[in-house]
C-alpha cells in the first residue's frame, strides 16, 4: 500500500537501518521484540540495551586505532567515559568492562569512584579526569583521591585559583590538566566559554605556577571541548588548532606535558536521516595533530576522548501508548500519550531536541500528520517536528490494539535532567524502567530496574506520609 506508513519511510530513507528493522509487522531495536517486552510489562516504559554501551565504545576505539594506523601516529588513545551523561551504575559498570576511563562533573561522582574502587570494578591505575568548577567539597575529594594511591588522577584547572587548593592539601606528586576557554560560536549571547582559562592566559600562568614545581605537580594535559561537538566546519577546526598550536608551544618548554583531551562531541542517530562520517573526523583530528607537532617538533600527545552520549545515548528507547486521538480543528489532530515529555525526555521542551520517533506497529496503515501530546496540565508537553522535518507523521489509529510510539537513543541526560525519581510536573509518575542484558552465559535477559513510581513514594516526599 503506497499509502501506508512503512510506505513513506520507504520512500523517505534506507530503511531497515542498523538497529532498527520491522519483523512480523513491529519494529525491533537492535533486534529486541519492543511487542514482547510491551506484553510483559506495559508502558510508559524505559528501555535499556546495555550491549549497545560496548559496541559504542569499541567502535570508537577501533576507528582511533585505524586512524593511527593510517597516520603513524605515535601517541596512545584513551576513551573516557564522562559519567554526568548517566551516572547509574548498570551503565557505568557496563562501560568499564570494556577497558575504558572516567571523566568527573561534580564532588558526588568522586563517591562513586570510591564505590566502583570497593566493588573492585577499577583499580586505582584508571585514569579519573576531574573537570568542572570545583568548590571545596570537590577539590577535597579529588585529594583523597590522589593521597589514597590513585595515581592517574588529573584534576583539570577550570581557573587559575584552583591549583591552590591541591598545593595546601595533596601530599604527593601529582598530574594536572588545564582546559582551555574555547571562543563560542557568534550566535552565542557571549563570546567566551565561561569553563576554563584564556588560552592567552595559559603560557605565562604555567611559568609563574607550575614551573620549578615539577617534584609536586605535573602539567600532563591540555582540555578542550565545544558545546557544538566534533563537527566538521570552521569553528570545529579553528578551535582545535588553537589548542594543538597551544600544546606545541607549552610542550618546548614544558617536557612533562603529554596529552591532548579534546572532549567530547560525537553525534548519534536522532533521525532516520542522520549521516556522520567518524571515521573521516577521526582521521583528521589525528592528522591534524601530527602536523601540527612535526611543524614544531615536538613529540605527539596522547589522545584523550570523553565521550559521553555516544556512549550511552543509543542504548535507551522511551515506549509509550497512544491513549487517545483528539482533532481540535481542521488542520490538527492530537495524539495524547500515557505520559510526559517534559518529566521523561526534558530535552524535547527545554532545547527542542528531535529524537529518532517511530511507532512499534501499524505500519500497514495509512499515516496522517499528528501533534503528540503529554498528559500534564502544560501546553508546552507537546512533540511536534523530526529532526529532518517540521512535522510529525504517525499511522492511524485503527483496529483494538493501542498505537505503541517509541523514541530511540534516549539514554543520554534524560533522567540527570529531569530527575530521577522524586517529585515531577503535575505528579506524573516516572515509568518503569527495563534493562536488558547478558547473563554470565551470554544470553539476552531482562528485568526491573525500577518499577513506575507510586503515588505513596511521592506523598512521603510531599510531607502527606510520615
Amino acid at each position: 500500500m503506497t499509502n501506508s506508513y512503512f510506505g513513506l519511510v520507504e520512500q523517505t530513507f534506507n530503511f531497515p537501518q542498523e538497529g532498527l528493522q520491522l519483523k512480523d509487522g513491529y519494529l525491533q531495536f537492535n533486534g529486541l521484540d519492543i511487542k514482547a517486552l510491551i506484553d510483559k510489562y506495559g508502558t510508559p516504559m524505559k528501555l535499556t540495551y546495555l550491549p549497545k554501551i560496548g559496541m559504542q565504545i569499541n567502535k570508537a576505539k577501533q576507528m582511533f586505532a585505524t586512524a593511527f594506523k593510517k597516520h603513524k601516529y605515535e601517541g596512545t588513545y584513551n576513551y573516557c567515559y564522562c559519567t554526568k551523561s548517566s551516572h547509574f551504575s548498570f551503565v557505568v559498570e557496563e562501560a568499564l568492562r570494556h577497558d575504558i576511563h572516567l571523566e568527573t562533573s561534580f564532588a558526588y561522582d568522586i563517591e562513586i569512584i570510591k564505590k566502583l574502587y570497593e566493588k573492585r570494578k577499577i583499580t586505582k591505575d584508571i585514569f579519573i579526569i576531574c573537570n568542572g568548577f570545583k568548590q571545596k567539597s570537590y577539590t577535597r575529594r579529588i585529594a583523597q583521591l590522589i593521597n589514597g594511591g590513585f595515581k592517574n588522577v588529573i584534576p583539570v584547572l577550570d581557573n587559575k585559583e584552583e591549583l591552590q587548593a591541591y598545593r595546601k592539601s595533596i601530599k604527593e606528586p601529582f598530574k594536572l590538566g588545564i582546559r582551555v576557554a574555547a571562543e563560542e560560536e557568534p550566535t552565542f549571547p557571549f563570546y567566551t566559554s565561561r569553563l576554563g582559562i584564556r588560552a592567552k592566559d595559559i603560557l605565562e600562568f604555567y611559568v609563574d605556577n607550575i614551573e620549578g614545581y615539577e617534584d609536586k605537580f605535573q602539567l600532563k594535559m591540555l582540555h578542550i571541548f565545544l558545546n557544538k561537538g566534533i563537527k566538521d566546519d570552521i569553528y570545529y577546526w579553528s578551535e582545535l588548532n588553537k589548542v594543538i598550536n597551544l600544546y606545541c608551544q607549552l610542550k618546548k618548554i614544558c617536557p612533562e606535558l603529554d596529552s591532548i583531551n579534546i572532549g567530547g562531541g560525537f553525534p548519534i542517530k536522532h533521525s532516520l536521516a542522520f549521516e556522520y562520517d567518524y571515521q573521516f573526523m577521526i582521521n583528521e583530528i589525528v592528522s591534524n595533530i601530527k602536523a601540527a607537532c612535526k611543524r614544531n617538533k615536538v613529540p605527539m600527545p596522547n589522545i584523550f576522548t570523553e565521550f559521553g552520549s555516544f556512549t550511552v545515548g543509543e542504548s535507551m528507547a522511551h515506549i509509550y501508548s497512544v491513549i487517545s486521538q483528539k482533532t481540535q480543528n481542521e488542520r490538527e489532530i492530537w495524539y495524547m500519550i500515557d505520559s510526559s515529555f517534559i518529566t521523561t525526555l526534558p530535552d524535547t521542551w527545554g532545547i527542542g531536541e528531535k529524537f529518532l520517533m517511530l511507532p512499534i506497529n501499524k505500519w500497514d496503515q495509512e499515516y496522517q500528520r499528528v501533534v503528540l501530546g503529554g498528559i500534564t496540565c502544560d501546553s508546552h508537553d507537546y512533540y511536534d517536528s523530526e529532526e529532518h522535518i517540521n512535522e510529525v507523521f504517525l499511522p492511524k489509529v485503527v483496529g483494538d490494539e493501542p498505537l505503541y510510539v517509541g523514541f530511540f537513543h534516549t539514554g543520554a541526560y534524560q533522567d540527570q535532567i529531569s530527575g530521577y525519581g522524586g517529585i515531577k510536573h503535575c505528579l506524573i509518575p516516572s515509568p518503569k524502567h527495563i534493562i536488558v542484558e547478558h547473563d554470565k552465559n551470554g544470553k539476552l535477559i531482562d528485568w526491573v530496574y525500577a518499577k513506575e513510581q507510586s503515588a505513596q513514594s511521592m506523598l512521603k516526599i510531599l510531607g502527606y506520609i510520615k
